[in-house]
């Protein structure tokens, strides 16, 4: 998207300001930090996580979660910021949703999805939001289970990219603690052509080198296993190694970040490699004897997963050399 465009973008939004907000930054607000330029915060919270990318996927809750394993959520792309504050005091839950529900309907947010507790949200909902790594970032921000909370998701139509707000506004009676989690999603198309596939020519050179070559250009949806037609580049170069090395034998090997607990990214990993010699023996007709599926989840990092930079790289496939 070019700056001019989305200098607009903002300035046709505005501003949300709560009713009650203060200005975009507090003392103790967690270095870096700052409010989302549509969305200010409740009076006297502090952000005490924060992290935006330019371009990232995002799971919103948009229905009742009574399993976390089944559920079922909006998946969108886009800019992605999210924030974590905390009120102290005896701000109550309550309080402070209505607060954001009217600043969202003053700014033109529609209410995609709004709930309260487990009867309206779902046994899981909480989990899934808080534990499963697919919303919020595990270990980031306050969480509290068994007291009240409130779930919304509010979405407002936008020429340059509709723009998406979810909210778990939660209630810690002992400590006086009202945690708010706050993710936004401003879609957009991606920038392209800021990563080149290897060809078949590099991986080869890679194999002969190190013994294995990462795949960074084959793509699959969250928690998916089918690989999306944009990792046609990638397959095609691979599929030209294979060819053109008749004796090569190769283990085609899954890797993914730390988000999400290990089994099921052991299990998600296995799935996504047996994709890929799914995708090499029926498109490229590849014999199957010289490929060998492995999922080996986030225990073989090349980078660290305290950050989205070293979790991308982490999220990858490799080919490894018999």
């Amino acid at each position: 998207m070019r700056a001019r465009t989305k200098m607009w973008t903002l300035a046709a939004l505005g501003a949300l300001m709560l009713a009650v907000a203060q200005p975009g930054r507090a003392a103790d607000d967690l270095d870096g930090s700052k409010d989302h330029p549509l969305l200010s915060r409740f009076a006297g919270a502090h952000i005490n996580a924060y992290s935006v990318q330019d371009y990232d996927e995002a799971q919103m809750p948009n229905q009742k979660i009574d399993s976390d394993e089944k559920a079922q959520t909006l998946s969108l792309e886009g800019k992605v910021t999210r924030i974590g504050y905390r009120i102290e005091g005896n701000k109550s839950a309550l309080e402070v949703y209505r607060n954001y529900e009217a600043a969202l309907k003053d700014g033109g947010f529609e209410t995609i999805f709004a709930c309260k507790n487990d009867e309206q949200c779902g046994e899981d909902f909480q989990r899934y939001v808080i534990n499963s790594g697919k919303v919020r970032r595990a270990g980031q921000g306050d969480a509290v289970f068994g007291g009240t909370y409130y779930g919304l998701l509010a979405k407002k139509a936008a020429p340059a990219g509709d723009v998406y707000v979810f909210l778990d506004i939660m209630h810690d009676d002992a400590n006086h603690l009202t945690p708010v989690y706050q993710q936004v999603v401003e879609t957009k198309a991606m920038q392209q052509g800021q990563v080149k596939v290897l060809d078949a020519t590099a991986m080869q050179k890679a194999l002969e080198q190190s013994g294995k070559v990462a795949i960074y250009g084959v793509y699959f949806d969250t928690d998916k296993a089918e690989i999306k037609s944009e990792s046609k580049e990638a397959l095609d170069q691979m599929g030209k190694l294979l060819k053109d090395n008749a004796s090569l034998k190769v283990y085609v090997v899954g890797h993914t970040d730390n988000e999400g607990a290990l089994a099921h990214n052991k299990t998600l990993s296995q799935q996504r490699a047996d994709a890929v010699v799914k995708a090499l023996t029926s498109q490229y007709h590849i014999d199957a004897k010289r490929l060998e599926a492995y999922g080996v989840a986030s225990l073989a990092p090349v980078a660290s997963n305290d950050n989205d930079q070293g979790r991308a790289k982490n999220r990858r496939v490799e080919l490894v050399k018999e």
